[in-house]
Formats: structure tokens, sequence, C-alpha cells
């Protein structure tokens, strides 16, 4: 069985306040993003000569780390300690959506696993329940369960869907070759709630975005890196009516109301990625 796990992006990302567990409280909109993984499951051989339950096999970009870490395999075993009669499986995970993005490749992959599992063994598992079990992965899982837009408070894993529809609308991706960490994103940011919340301001014509729809980690992260402050301007240049960097970044969009001009040309050597919402 296969499935395809999609990106997304943040419409406004604001960090409020500062938890007493060491992470902080976000208002941010998730939306969707043509952009996507490839996901193959196939129940292992009961011959098949393997030391562990879950085969996963990574191809197209590298992930760095051991893959028994990775959070399909761990999706699986999740699923596994409460349901011992999943058999054995191989997984072939192939990357288009790129890491390090802010675009939650990750996160999707391991609730599109969580969904895929529910399908191919007959789990019979809710919705609700893919989502308990998707947010003891990460923060941000359940939206990818859900993959619709969705208003997120507390760390990102509380989620109210929202009724915006950004069909018709082209959106332009950029992936500049810069690792930015998440920790250190965060440790630049002054905590404080914006002057507009984000779920009210996307109810606005997109038009009216640019001044009022904003990233606290732009401020933090184009500091130490300007070169991504440049390519959120030459977007805005190529005619974009909003351009914000996604997450912590460091992949930056652009929503267009026609084809934008092509990007591999326009950023060479950087991932690029153009698709109809």
């Amino acid at each position: 069985m296969t499935t395809f796990p999609i990106a997304k992006v943040n419409l406004g990302l604001n960090v409020v306040e500062r938890r007493a567990d060491g992470y902080h409280n976000l208002q941010t909109v998730f939306y969707p993003v043509p952009l996507k993984d490839a996901l193959e499951v196939q129940p292992m051989d009961g011959l098949f000569p393997s030391d562990t339950d879950c085969d996963l096999k990574v191809t197209n970009i590298e992930i760095e780390g051991d893959e028994q870490r990775n959070l399909v395999v761990r999706a699986y075993k999740l699923l596994k300690r409460d349901f011992p009669q999943m058999p054995r499986i191989h997984a072939h995970l192939w990357k288009g959506i790129p890491t390090q993005a802010g675009m939650g490749g990750g996160s999707s992959d391991c609730a599109y696993m969580i969904r895929l599992l529910n399908d191919m063994f007959a789990l019979q598992l809710t919705e609700r329940q893919m989502v308990d079990y998707a947010v003891q992965l990460g923060a941000d899982c359940p939206f990818f369960i859900l993959s619709r837009p969705c208003y997120a408070e507390g760390i990102g894993e509380l989620l109210t869907p929202v009724s915006l529809n950004l069909a018709g609308w082209y959106i332009g991706v950029v992936r500049p070759d810069i690792p930015v960490s998440t920790k250190e994103a965060f440790s630049r940011i002054r905590p404080h709630y914006p002057a507009k919340n984000c779920r009210e301001v996307v109810m606005q014509p997109v038009a009216c975005w640019r001044n009022e729809l904003t990233n606290d980690f732009e401020e933090s992260v184009f500091a130490l890196y300007p070169e991504i402050a440049r390519i959120k301007e030459r977007l805005y240049d190529l005619g974009a009516t909003y351009a914000a960097m996604s997450g912590s970044g460091s992949a930056l969009f652009g929503l267009f109301q026609g084809c934008p001009p092509a990007l591999d040309k326009e950023f060479p050597g950087m991932f690029t990625f153009c698709g109809r919402l």
C-alpha cells in the first residue's frame, strides 16, 4: 500500500508564551501544500532475515541518523505496542519534501504512516484516536492526520479547523542550503502576543496579509542569515502577493495569483517547488 505525505506552511507564526516545561505556546495557521513524499509499506515475508519488525529504506533525499529512530519506524512501533497482531513490514520512504525546511516533512511521514497502517491492517482507529497517537511523536504531527487548514495553539497540537480556501492560488517554495537550528531560533525569540491573531488575519484577502501576518522567527533568522531575507524580498519582486518563511525555516514561500516565473532559474542551486493550491 502506498500513501503520499504532504507538506505544510505556516500562515503566521507567533510565539506568545514560554511555558513552565521549557516549551513555548504558539499561534499559527497550518495550511497543506501539494509537495509530497511517497511512503510504501509491504508485509515482510515470514522467512525474511531481519532483526527488526519495521525495515525502512529512505531514498532521494538523505536523512542523517539511525533509520530505526525515524518517525516512520517510531509510528509503527507505537501502534505495534497496542496492536501486536500487525505483521513485520518493509517500508520505503521516497523523500520529496526537503528536510530542515519548516515544512513538516518528518511529522507528515509519521502521521501518514499511522493512517496507512490503520487502513492496511483494519485497525479501526477513529480520527481522534489517530491524533492521540500522533501527538506522542511530535507537536505538529496531529495536523497531518487531519491534513486540512487548521488554527493551532499550545505547542502546535491544539487544532481547530478553519474555513480557509486558497484554491486557485499558486505557491512557490524556495529552500536554500542553509540549515537553521530550531533550538537556536527559539533561543532568540522574545514571546509576545501579536497585534492581531493570525486566525483573524487569514480571513482577510491575501493582499492584506503582507503587513499583518507575521512569522516571529524571521527577525532572528534573517539577522543570522541575510541571504534568507533576500529570498523573501526576491519572491515579492517576482510578483508574490504574500511571502514568508515557514516554521523556523529555512524554506520560504510565496503565494501568487498566477503561475510564477521558473524558480529553479531564479534560485540556482536551491530546492524549488511550484504548485497550484
